[in-house]
């Protein structure tokens, strides 16, 4: 039985490196947004002060919509390299004062009963809303904008990869906490 629970336990740890090696892979692809972005943010700022004494505008609403969709790309496809990396927020003085065992335990439970549920909710919420968004090819009302169904279809998939990285912590943090792993 012990033999078992060993195989298993290690089919387990190599599905929760699968999954940490594609949150991996996909949060610093999405982190060079953060240097676009800014160099989108650099260019309308500047773009609006020449097209003055030019006389004609450099800027545009796409340039806009671009920065707050590479903004919103960012946020949304880099939870699960943050959840990864242990960079959430945390305001809880019980965990704080725990040691690594009965941190597993809470981040165990807390994976289970909040992460994943939330997880699974988001999928299904968005997924109506998506599709419609992609049936009517939905596009910004503002003169120039883009279309919005593209970056729309990115908010199932990123609970979905915060769901992926919640189960390799959980799959972690379970070892820790049944005294397999240090931690």
């Amino acid at each position: 039985m012990t033999a078992i629970l060993a195989r298993v336990m290690a089919l387990l740890r190599a599905i929760a490196a699968g999954i940490d090696a594609l949150n991996e892979r996909v949060g610093r692809a999405v982190s060079w947004l953060a240097l676009v972005m800014v160099l989108f943010g650099a260019w309308n700022a500047v773009a609006r002060y020449i097209g003055r004494f030019v006389g004609t505008d450099l800027s545009s609403n796409g340039f806009i919509e671009a920065q707050w969709y590479m903004f919103s790309l960012l946020f949304l496809l880099g939870a699960g390299y943050t959840l990864k990396e242990d960079a959430h927020v945390r305001v809880d003085v019980l965990y704080g004062r725990l040691g690594p065992r009965g941190k597993a335990w809470i981040d165990v439970g807390g994976t289970l009963l909040f992460l994943l549920p939330f997880c699974v909710f988001g999928v299904w919420v968005s997924w109506e809303w998506v599709l419609n968004s992609w049936v009517e090819r939905e596009v910004s009302p503002d003169p120039g904008g883009l279309p919005r169904y593209p970056l729309k279809a990115m908010v199932p998939l990123a609970f979905t990869l915060l769901g992926l990285q919640g189960i390799s912590l959980f799959i972690k943090r379970l070892d820790v906490a049944l005294g397999r792993d240090d931690g």
